[in-house]
Formats: C-alpha cells, sequence, structure tokens
C-alpha cells in the first residue's frame, strides 16, 4: 500500500472491465474523485469489455500492452483498478509494467478501488476510533497479500529450534509466516480495543435512551452537503470540503426543533457505490449511528445527474446495516435546491424535502418535517405546581427536559418539554 506522501505527486491512469454489472462511466468518474481527493492527477482512462476480469491480469494481453504503452508515453507511475484487485493480480500486473528485475523500486504502482479509499480513509481520520478502523481494515487487507508477497521465498529461519529465534518463529518458519503472524496478533488486539470502545458507545447510548433523547443521522452520499446542512442546523463547525470523504468521524450536536424538542443530529461518514463490503464493516461504528437513531435523513445532491442512484446506493447500505429490518423512518432531503431551475425541479421523478444547506433555503420546513416524523411522545409545556408537587420536579429532570424553573408566590413554574403520559397526571397544572 502506497503512503500518504507518495500518493500525492502520482500522474494516474484509470483502468475498468465492463462486464455489464455496473455502469462503468459513472463508476469511473467517481474513480476520478476519489483519485483526487487523494492527491492524485488522473491522466487517463482505460476500458475494457469482457465478460470477466482476467484471471492473471484483469484485462487481457491486448488491452496491457496498450496499457504499458501508455503509461510510458505519459510518465504515469499510478495505475488504479477500478475493482478490488486479488494479490496475484496485483502482483503479475506490476511485475508487467516493471520488466526491470534489477530495479530497486517500482516505478509503476498498482492499486485497487479498495486500496484507494483505504488510502484516503488513512488520511482523513482523527478519532482514535477512526484511526484503529482504518489499521484494521488496512491490515484484514494487507494479510492475504502478505502470503502472495514472500510466495516461492522459502526464507528459513531459527534452524532446530533452539535459542530464542526458534522458539519465536519455529522450526522452519518462513518470513511471511513471520509477517502473518504479527499481522494477525495485531488484528487481535485492534478488534478488542474497537469492542471495548464499541461497550463505551453502548453505555452512551443507554444513557441517551434511558433520558428519552432522541438522535437523527445524517445519511448519504459522499460530498452531497452532509457537513453543510450539519452546520446550517447546528452551528458543528464540521469540515465542509469539495472532496469525497471530507467526514469520517461522526460528529453529534444538540438541535432544537420548532415543538421545543432537543434531539441528537448525528453526521455520518458519506457513502460511495460499491463499497466494498468488509469497509463497510470496518467503519461499521460510524455507520451504526444510523442503525441506532430514530430518524433517518438520507440526503441526496438534487442537482447532480445521479440523485437516484446516490439514493438507491445509500439504501443498499442501509439495508446491509439492518435499517430495513429495524424499520427506522427516513426523510429523503433533496439538497442543493438552489443550484437547480424550478421547472427542472418539478418534472424531477425523486421525491422529498428541497432544501439548500447552503442558503439557508427550506431549512424551517426540514425541522418540521423531522419534528412531526418522530414519535409524539414528549411536548412542549408550562407548567404551575403547587408546592405539594414540587417534587415532580425532579421527575420532570429525569425524563423530560426542564429549560426554566422559577419560585413563585402560587407554586413552581416549569418550561420544558414534558414525556406525554406525565402530561395525564399533571393535565390540571398545564397553562
Amino acid at each position: 500500500m502506497l503512503d500518504n506522501n507518495t500518493i500525492q505527486t502520482e500522474r494516474a491512469v484509470l483502468v475498468a472491465v465492463d462486464t455489464g454489472s455496473h455502469d462503468v462511466e459513472e463508476s469511473l468518474a467517481e474513480l476520478a474523485e476519489l483519485a483526487r481527493t487523494a492527491d492524485a492527477e488522473v491522466i487517463a482512462t482505460l476500458t475494457q469489455s469482457r465478460p470477466k476480469p482476467e484471471n492473471s491480469t484483469y484485462i487481457g494481453a491486448g488491452k496491457l500492452d496498450e496499457l504499458i504503452e501508455l503509461c510510458h508515453a505519459h510518465d504515469i507511475n499510478l495505475v488504479i483498478i477500478d475493482d478490488e484487485l486479488s494479490p496475484a493480480q496485483q502482483r503479475t500486473l506490476e511485475k508487467k509494467l516493471n520488466p526491470d528485475e534489477h530495479a530497486t523500486d517500482i516505478a509503476i504502482h498498482v492499486i485497487d478501488r479498495t486500496m484507494l479509499i483505504l488510502d484516503i480513509f488513512a488520511a482523513r481520520a482523527q478519532s482514535r476510533e477512526g484511526k484503529l478502523q482504518v489499521e484494521l481494515a488496512q491490515l484484514k487487507y494487507t494479510l492475504p497479500r502478505i502470503t502472495g508477497q514472500w510466495y516461492g521465498l522459502s526464507r528459513q529461519g531459527g534452524g532446530g529450534g533452539g535459542g530464542a529465534g526458534g522458539a519465536r518463529r519455529g522450526r522452519g518458519e518462513t518470513k511471511f509466516e513471520t509477517d502473518r503472524r504479527h499481522v494477525k496478533s495485531r488484528i487481535r488486539k485492534l478488534e478488542l480495543e474497537l469492542r471495548e470502545l464499541e461497550q463505551q458507545r453502548e453505555l452512551l447510548r443507554e444513557r441517551r435512551r434511558k433520558n428519552r433523547a432522541e438522535a437523527v443521522a445524517i445519511v448519504g452520499y459522499t460530498n452531497v452537503g452532509k457537513s453543510t446542512l450539519m452546520n446550517a442546523l447546528t452551528q458543528a463547525g464540521v469540515l465542509e470540503e469539495d472532496k469525497l470523504f471530507a467526514t469520517l468521524d461522526p460528529t453529534a450536536r444538540a438541535l432544537s426543533l420548532p415543538d421545543g424538542r432537543s434531539v441528537m443530529l448525528v453526521d455520518t461518514v458519506g457513502l460511495v457505490r460499491r463499497l466494498p463490503h468488509h469497509l463497510v464493516e470496518a467503519f461499521h461504528s460510524t455507520l451504526e449511528e444510523a442503525l441506532n437513531a430514530t430518524l433517518i435523513l438520507n440526503v441526496c445532491d438534487i442537482s447532480s445527474e445521479d440523485c437516484d442512484e446516490q439514493l438507491r446506493v445509500t439504501d443498499d447500505i442501509l439495508r446491509q446495516l439492518g435499517c430495513d429490518e429495524a424499520a427506522i423512518p427516513v426523510l429523503r432531503v433533496l439538497n442543493k435546491f438552489d443550484m437547480v431551475s424550478r421547472a427542472d425541479f418539478a418534472s424531477a421523478p425523486t421525491q422529498g424535502i428541497a432544501i439548500s444547506a447552503k442558503t439557508g433555503e427550506g431549512l424551517e420546513d426540514l425541522l418540521h418535517a423531522i419534528a412531526a416524523a418522530l414519535p409524539q411522545n414528549r411536548k412542549a409545556a408550562k407548567l404551575l405546581l403547587p408546592y405539594s408537587m414540587s417534587h415532580w420536579s425532579a421527575k420532570l429532570r429525569e425524563h423530560g427536559r426542564v429549560d426554566v424553573e422559577e419560585f413563585r408566590e402560587n407554586g413552581v413554574y416549569i418550561e420544558g418539554v414534558v414525556p406525554v403520559d406525565m402530561l395525564g397526571d399533571l393535565g390540571e397544572y398545564v397553562m
């Protein structure tokens, strides 16, 4: 895998095999955006129509010759494959592209879609958990490639098993077996650390449930303006950048609704087409905020021709997480409404709440829609409790929210959000 410093100066060619299973042009356009996010300059693209990728080199022999010629003619030093390569395919491609057996450095690197996304994740993860998740995903990706790297070299170590080296590596253990053992050990340690962090998150969620705090998760395709929406609604100060995966770590902020309730608004990692399943697993902690939310906002870019595809990608990944089984209500939010004409919007088949997170248009409608979609189990209320019932103040703090509490001549005045079932007992004291 390339380090982050290496990828900043790369001149890249994008390569894809069109098997008819998906729209290759759209996938390559997204791959180009991913490459740009990783600071690589895309010089050219190369596609080949085949029933399936070639087993050893991904593309056929003739197209491989064309790729070699293209790399040499344009000083290309990075080939990005729009699929996940097997270790053998990656090794063979690099050997074909770098035929000089005596060279100390590989002049033309080959990476695949998964490796590129992992590189971006590694550069952008900020939280401890995010960094651990990236490292775990990288190691799981690397593990089978260690075998390929050392295959056939049979570097023996340790001799007859005596001494420290022999005891550590065992009789006849090869270099790649030692590396694999270290990687597996690190994977187990990372998984343990992540489980501990997951338990901490579950305690926080349990506390939130106990306090009847509701969560609204912003999900959607990457670069559709989720962070801009988060900032517009809560002034969260989340990074806004015109690049894919600008936000990796979940951010939660309090959001006040028109009916007086307060909910937690959570911004999650952006999604892309054909996101490898193990990457979904690696970032389950940020995506599971959607699974545990009371309401999901599925945000798309209404100005994009791919708007429907963006919504579909999000729906598919939510189903992978089990959100459909959890029956969590979803609001479709059509962002960047300011960038389309009213006529085009009126004729668009996509239905949802039209907003512009940039200009603020439609945000009030969105807040009312969120309030209406959430369970109606709490209401804003003003109460005047006689002093004989002042003990209810503590109950309201525990199960609702008290914004104002004043001790007046004729009782305790309270403004806040009250559970509906409590209002039944306190109805005569509602002002």
